[in-house]
């Protein structure tokens, strides 16, 4: 490496704050993806029992190949509400879940 290169390149401290900040945030991400996975699936299973008991017209719907998919369906209106931010189940897990790793909110 040339000493331009070198001090071009700035040294990264792994064991320092910046560390500590940046394995925090990994942290905070993934208790913030599991919790909104969370409500989807909670969401999912809500929209399932919802429309269990809807017949759809024969003419234009219903049949064999709309119960297969009706599942897959519910599940990508759940996941996409929880997206949109949900109905506040995912905050509540989330702030529980910061709670328990010892994390404030």
């Amino acid at each position: 490496m040339s000493a331009l290169s070198t001090l071009a390149t700035p040294a990264i401290d792994t064991v320092g704050p910046t560390a500590a900040s940046t394995a925090e945030l990994l942290r905070r991400g993934k208790i913030r993806d599991t919790a909104q996975k969370f409500e989807a699936s909670f969401l999912s299973v809500m929209m399932q029992s919802m429309t269990a008991g809807m017949k759809t017209p024969e003419i234009g719907g219903g049949g064999a190949g709309e119960d297969m998919f009706k599942s897959l369906l519910g599940e990508e209106m759940a996941k996409q509400v929880a997206k949109a931010g949900g109905i506040g189940v995912a905050a509540a897990v989330q702030k529980e879940m910061l709670k328990m790793q010892g994390l404030k909110e």
